[in-house]
């Protein structure tokens, strides 16, 4: 008969993470025995190891695996994904939306795909510029693309919780390679995205 308990085995970095979380907690909360905290550093232990498993996924791969011979050579665009991230300066969430296009040079990708690179490069301690390119990088070796486009408007929380407090504040970054130079394909990209960029 299987049993209905979840696992106990940690894994060896796992349980390091949640020593070190026990050291936090220790050292920042007054009480940090108490009920309620008592399987916090376990809980942001899971967390931190979700929200970094990027570093062991391989964008190229995921790529190649859906890549189809396709002789189309117009604007394939996948708009709003959603992308949520942490800040490398303070650990804190980043999150909004990408939009992605690319004109194809033979070859077409499965759409989920798309997504699934954002999540290979979300999923690891960034800064927004870096992701954007990240993004437009994996995508254009992986298809030898005409041209890829990249558009990304993030909310920070390291803005918008502390230091200067701006909470409507947001940052678009963007990253352009190929036919997406031209001012009139960049044009109809960010028309068809809705966003203007000068």
């Amino acid at each position: 008969m299987k049993s209905n308990k979840k696992s106990t085995v940690k894994l060896p970095v796992e349980a390091e993470l949640i020593k070190g979380y026990q050291h936090v907690l220790k050292n920042l909360v007054y009480d940090s025995g108490r009920e309620g905290l008592e399987k916090t550093p376990e809980r942001v232990a899971r967390a931190m190891s979700f929200f970094t498993q990027g570093y062991a996924m391989d964008a190229g791969k995921i790529m190649k695996g859906a890549l189809f011979t396709e002789n189309v050579s117009e604007m394939v665009l996948v708009k709003d994904i959603e992308v949520y991230s942490l800040c490398e300066h303070h650990l804190l969430p980043f999150f909004g939306k990408v939009h992605i296009a690319y004109i194809p040079n033979g070859k077409i990708v499965g759409l989920s795909k798309i997504a699934r690179v954002v999540d290979v490069f979300s999923r690891r301690l960034q800064v927004q510029e870096r992701l954007t390119n990240e993004i437009l990088m994996a995508i254009q070796d992986a298809l030898d693309a005409q041209g890829v486009a990249v558009v990304m408007e993030c909310k920070h929380l390291c803005m918008m919780m502390r230091g200067v407090q701006k909470q409507n504040s947001a940052t678009t970054t963007s990253a352009f390679t190929g036919v997406f130079k031209n001012q009139t394909t960049r044009s109809e990209f960010l028309k068809l995205i809705g966003t203007s960029l000068h």
